[in-house]
């Protein structure tokens, strides 16, 4: 192996034991929650806002964009239209203007001003919460309703899946699936109901600090134990 004066990053196949049992599965999943919640015991979603329809707006625009960028973009963006009312009533092509930096700003604007008139006129300016009417909202998919209704609600509707949660459950082998309503219902059947919202929190988390998409810092973290991913790092 070459030897230099930079950090190692060196790939390598990790020989740790792989459960064979339907019960040494179980307590391998209970495993990685314990020590998720050691690790991360406060994790909590990143995108600032003061109420339901605001972490709707975030959500929507956090699509193809950091969060730090959503949230140097929101309290402008809010103070100019402080309620889904105010969003109803824009153009999308004037709001376009305001959201721009986020990316993909024609289609998140035609989808936060339809929101806001599905809000505004379907639901009593309140965002709703339940998962069947999250889903009639115009940029609403399952990430972003899961997102809301459990952040804004605390109701666990089902599991987050963004790009770190599917990476990870790959990695961790909680999942074989590539597609993100899959994956969610994999680990719908594995997470304790009462882990979902958090469970989404703290993978993200995992995923932006430690378990990055390339050369994932391996070695300072607790879940390598029993993490048997190819691409593992020393």
């Amino acid at each position: 192996m070459e030897k230099n004066n930079t950090a190692t990053h060196t790939k390598v196949r990790a020989y740790v034991k792989r459960p064979k049992t339907a019960a040494e599965r179980r307590e391998r999943v209970a495993e990685i929650l314990r020590r998720l919640d050691k690790m991360h015991p406060e994790a909590t979603c990143a995108l600032h806002h003061r109420n339901p329809w605001e972490l709707l707006v975030a959500t929507i625009l956090s699509a193809q964009c950091t969060d730090k960028r959503v949230n140097e973009v929101t309290p402008g963006l809010f103070a100019k239209y402080p309620s889904a009312r105010d969003f109803a009533a824009v153009r999308p092509e004037v709001l376009a203007n305001d959201i721009r930096s986020t990316g993909f700003f024609n289609n998140k604007s035609k989808s936060i001003v339809g929101a806001a008139r599905r809000v505004v006129e379907q639901f009593g300016g309140q965002v709703p919460q339940t998962i069947d009417e999250m889903l009639t909202i115009p940029g609403a998919a399952r990430k972003t309703a899961n997102v809301v209704l459990g952040t804004a609600y605390g109701i666990a509707s089902g599991v987050v899946v963004d790009t770190h949660v599917q990476r990870i459950a790959r990695r961790l082998d909680l999942t074989k699936n590539t597609e993100p309503v899959k994956i969610e219902k994999d680990l719908m059947q594995i997470i304790p109901k009462e882990k979902w919202i958090l469970f989404s929190h703290q993978i993200i988390l995992h995923g932006r600090s430690l378990c990055i998409a390339r050369n994932p810092k391996c070695a300072p973290c607790d879940l390598n134990s029993v993490c048997y991913a190819a691409d593992k790092t020393i």
